[in-house]
């Protein structure tokens, strides 16, 4: 009795500690990233106007935000670059291997400065990995903790996800689909709670959804449209992960690693120059497309966003390889909604179909995702989050699904899984 006494005891204790570090791995991910978020479209929007007033800037910002990040990188991150998931994933392969502290200011504020000053990425991937290395801190701090570092990194990558994207379904289904491909009792408990604290901080900071759009109906007539638009963005999945795998290995083979960031930056400002679209995140313009998606087909309007379309992969793609922080996230919404709004207003004008363009680019965006990343839950919740709209739900599930199996036909690899595979 006195033994089973005193295992139970043992075990209300094992557990009140694992409650308290998920409260605090919840709210300190969710406080970085709503940080990270919020500092970044603030200088990404200030320095983004300079470019628009004078041309200049498009070739000073990226050089000088990558040759920031690098020596920052060789003299206060121990000469490491910044690997984005593959980081995680080596960590949680690994009963040594854990995710240093210095990589929590690393990713914050490289990830900043990649997007602000022009680098075509997103700062999803920078907050992922941060918030793992709070997990990994806090998991390293305790003896207790060590065979469930990979419950504690998954419920701080899950509470990043979920302050991005005000969605904490989102970032449970994020941290099981990408990172640990398995639950047990100890995911839920400390997933849970940290999506649930995340939730509730970014509740109380009244934090809107990133694209606010009115979504009020969809209709059967556009379901085979919709497929089609699926089967399109999973082999423009396909193109962004060989693109960043193909880009990667070329700019691997410069030895001197200036001349990375110089080249890196000349392609990056040249794109941005003839594209503006494709400066940071690109954020603004989705928030322009979605403000004029009624829009009608024009020859020149088509080319613009073919011309993004080939571009966009590409451009993300140096900016990784010259040394910025990032990943495929916020490229595949951009690609995503971009596709989505083209095949629309095509549908409209030529076999005047009657379709809702702001649907096909919802659609777009989370199929883009699915696609990329092989995540087809994720990208659901991440788009229904990211509008505060469930009405797509439906549709959403159901192209997702189709894009993620056309992409996975073509190339089984995405970026993350190919790192992690090498």
């Amino acid at each position: 009795m006195q033994y089973s006494k005193i295992r139970k005891n043992i075990t209300f204790i094992k557990f009140e500690k694992l409650v308290i570090v998920s409260v605090l791995i919840g709210f300190l991910s969710a406080l970085l990233a709503v940080s990270l978020k919020t500092i970044t479209e603030h200088y990404e929007t200030i320095l983004f106007a300079k470019t628009v007033q004078s041309k200049v800037f498009i070739f000073i910002f990226p050089i000088f935000g990558f040759s920031v990040i690098y020596f920052l990188r060789q003299y206060l991150f121990k000469k490491k670059e910044n690997k984005g998931i593959t980081e995680i994933f080596e960590s949680t392969k690994s009963r040594n291997k854990n995710l240093p502290l210095y990589k929590i200011p690393s990713h914050f504020i490289n990830g900043l400065l990649t997007v602000a000053f022009g680098g075509s990425t997103g700062v999803e991937v920078s907050t992922v990995v941060a918030s793992a290395a709070i997990a990994s801190s806090a998991q390293q701090k305790e003896n207790l903790f060590a065979k469930y570092k990979t419950e504690l990194i998954c419920a701080g990558v899950a509470a990043g996800i979920t302050a991005l994207f005000c969605s904490p379904i989102a970032g449970i289904l994020f941290a099981y689909e990408v990172i640990s491909k398995k639950i047990n009792k100890i995911f839920l408990i400390t997933c849970g709670i940290a999506v649930v604290i995340a939730f509730a901080f970014i509740h109380i900071l009244d934090e809107e959804p990133l694209f606010a759009v009115t979504i009020t109906d969809w209709h059967y007539r556009a379901i085979p449209y919709f497929i089609l638009l699926g089967i399109f963005c999973g082999i423009n999945g396909v193109y962004l992960t060989r693109c960043t795998i193909f880009i990667k290995s070329k700019f691997a083979k410069i030895r001197v690693h200036y001349h990375k960031i110089i080249v890196g930056a000349a392609i990056l400002s040249i794109a941005i120059l003839f594209l503006p679209q494709l400066y940071g995140d690109g954020y603004h313009a989705i928030h322009d497309i979605f403000a004029d998606s009624d829009h009608s087909f024009s020859t020149t309007i088509a080319l613009t966003i073919l011309a993004v379309l080939i571009l966009k992969p590409i451009v993300t793609s140096v900016t990784l390889a010259s040394g910025g922080d990032g990943g495929v996230f916020a490229p595949s919404l951009f690609l995503g909604a971009f596709l989505g709004f083209l095949m629309a207003t095509f549908l409209n004008t030529f076999l005047h179909a009657n379709v809702i363009p702001v649907n096909f680019m919802v659609i777009g965006m989370a199929a883009m995702l699915s696609a990329s990343i092989h995540a087809p839950f994720t990208a659901l919740f991440v788009a229904c989050g990211m509008t505060g709209n469930y009405t797509l739900f439906f549709p959403i599930l159901a192209v997702c699904l189709v894009s993620k199996v056309t992409a996975k036909m073509i190339y089984p690899f995405t970026v993350y899984t190919y790192a992690a595979a090498k």
